[in-house]
């Protein structure tokens, strides 16, 4: 969640990226991992998981990996739990 959050708003979370425009192409896995304060391998497995609920896009530029929210799979995941919610 936490990492959703930050991606949220790239800009005022990862102003600092110059690999690539935090917003448009997506921030950069490194950068997310000192956001959260862990090792790279454990937000590189945090972001698989994401990935492959497809939360977010993974998107290369040269040697770096930068990672964008996927909001249209975001808004369909949270419009089927909300009905999911309210058939219970």
């Amino acid at each position: 969640m936490t990492i959703l959050r930050l991606l949220a708003d790239p800009a005022r979370h990862f102003a600092d990226q110059w690999s690539a425009d935090p917003v448009e192409f997506g921030v950069c896995m490194k950068l997310i991992a000192r956001a959260l304060k862990i090792a790279q391998p454990t937000v590189s497995r945090h972001l698989d998981i994401l990935k492959q609920a497809d939360f977010i896009i993974i998107r290369k530029r040269e040697k770096w990996s930068h990672c964008k929210r996927n909001e249209p799979a975001i808004r369909d995941y949270l419009d089927w739990l909300s009905q999911e919610l309210k058939a219970a």
